[in-house]
């Protein structure tokens, strides 16, 4: 019986689903200006294993993992290049996928682009104005009225009250609440517009906000009501919550007008997960500590990185280090060692087996990987002692489930050498603190600042004394 931790209810619930046999599941996805970090790394390998398993329990499952194609970044970024917007999603969109395949992630069911559902944005937005859930202001810009909506901060489990004073709002003369929040940005110079029925002094010419979008796509790919809404735990407050504000108060029957009706529930199950850290401290590019899936994956295997991943309970919070990510290497090893030598097909599983049980039990119990991966072990253990193809083939079979453990053992480990002597040949340490030290010694001090960072971005530190420079990792 599977049980999820659904962040609304504040508990682990029996998962039911709204429709037997099938689960409607929507992931936020990435916002493509730039690489993926290993944030983003967490949450594709996530949703992958969750989905996984919902398959492995014979769930037919649709995944949606939306792509947010049109952002204030994404202008930005795309002005500062001279290049246009699709061309710069587009580079970005393919830089994921690689990363993503390489991570062993299978393709969710669907991966729309916000660009694609403007329309339906924009019909969820009238909805809302029509109902009393959003104005117009004098800019032309249209906002959602958070006081209208009584739900509002059910998720974060706060008060309007509270978020006043808790949360820093930017200041915005135009609205009449400091928590309300947009929904359809009017147009700007050098940006791109569609045309809406909204009105303004740009005759509602505009584009939509972020937070609209995963609400119209969920609604348009998996209906108004589905079973599970997943993503990273800095989604919770606002944009998931948003979400819930704008999907249940344009698809219900109610309307601030009349009072009523019944609010339509959106999703059944919220899901997230925790967050990354670096050395203990959360993971940003303000602090430095910012980390790029192909950056890590010029040092490790791809498969070391997903078990990495896999190793810490989804919720928990991942605490990224070069010696975790060693850990994790020479473990993901031990279990690849186990199955050398041996010729081990995937097999049916079953699952009276008491292994395989305790697998069972294990992700069964709000996806607890780190037990499931401990069941692993056992039964690398036993094939270790007694070289049974039966228990080498469960092994194979309980680790494909999660993504892992299929590609032939002694592949594995020569690839796993290639990567360590690819590593070393990009990072020279020793030659860089040579260049450093005469960067220092011609007063060049950008670039011996320049060459410090480079290695600290890798995990090396330096430490400088009167005998000399040493290094060692983070």
């Amino acid at each position: 019986m599977l049980k999820i931790y659904n962040t609304l209810a504040r508990e682990k619930q029996v998962f039911t689903p709204i429709v037997p046999g099938k689960v409607g599941m929507y992931v936020c996805g990435m916002t493509v200006y730039d690489f993926c970090h290993l944030g983003h790394a967490r949450v594709m390998v996530v949703f992958d294993m969750v989905s996984r398993w919902l398959r492995a329990s014979d769930y037919e499952v649709t995944y949606v993992r939306n792509i947010t194609d049109i952002d204030d970044k994404i202008i930005k970024r795309a002005n500062e290049n001279g290049e246009t917007i699709a061309q710069l999603t587009q580079r970005f969109i393919d830089a994921m996928d690689e990363d993503s395949a390489k991570l062993g992630v299978i393709r969710p069911t669907l991966e729309p682009k916000a660009t694609e559902f403007v329309d339906g944005m924009i019909s969820m937005i009238s909805a809302l104005i029509d109902k009393g859930f959003a104005y117009v202001a004098d800019n032309g810009d249209v906002f959602y009225s958070v006081n209208n909506f009584e739900g509002y901060g059910k998720l974060s489990g706060k008060s309007l009250e509270d978020l006043r004073a808790g949360e820093r709002v930017e200041v915005d003369t135009h609205k009449k609440d400091p928590m309300d929040f947009v929904l359809w940005k009017s147009v700007k110079p050098n940006e791109p517009s569609w045309d809406s029925p909204f009105g303004g002094p740009n005759n509602g010419k505009g584009r939509p906000g972020w937070h609209i979008e995963c609400s119209a796509m969920s609604s348009q790919l998996l209906g108004n009501h589905f079973d599970i809404h997943g993503g990273g735990q800095d989604l919770q407050f606002p944009h998931h919550e948003n979400e819930i504000a704008q999907s249940e108060a344009a698809n219900s029957l109610a309307s601030t007008h009349t009072h009523d009706g019944q609010s339509c529930q959106m999703v059944n199950y919220w899901m997230h997960n925790g967050f990354v850290r670096v050395d203990d401290e959360k993971m940003s590019k303000s602090l430095g500590n910012f980390f790029t899936i192909r950056t890590v994956l010029e040092q490790y295997d791809a498969e070391v990185v997903r078990f990495f991943i896999l190793r810490a309970h989804y919720r928990s919070p991942l605490n990224y280090s070069d010696q975790h990510l060693d850990d994790a290497k020479a473990a993901l090893n031990r279990l690849y060692t186990a199955l050398r030598g041996l010729v081990v097909e995937v097999a049916d599983i079953d699952w009276r087996q008491s292994q395989a049980a305790s697998f069972k039990a294990a992700m069964d119990d709000d996806f607890n990987t780190p037990e499931a991966l401990a069941v692993l072990f056992d039964l690398a253990n036993e094939v270790n002692k007694t070289k049974s193809l039966a228990s080498a083939a469960l092994l194979k079979s309980l680790a494909g489930l999660i993504g892992l453990l299929q590609r032939d053992p002694d592949e594995y480990l020569q690839g796993l050498a290639s990567v360590n002597s690819n590593a070393d040949e990009a990072l020279n340490v020793d030659q860089l603190i040579i260049q450093r030290n005469e960067a220092k010694q011609s007063k060049n001090f950008a670039e011996a600042d320049r060459i410090r960072k480079l290695l600290a971005e890798a995990g090396i530190i330096l430490e400088d004394s009167p005998q000399g420079t040493t290094w060692r990792r983070a």
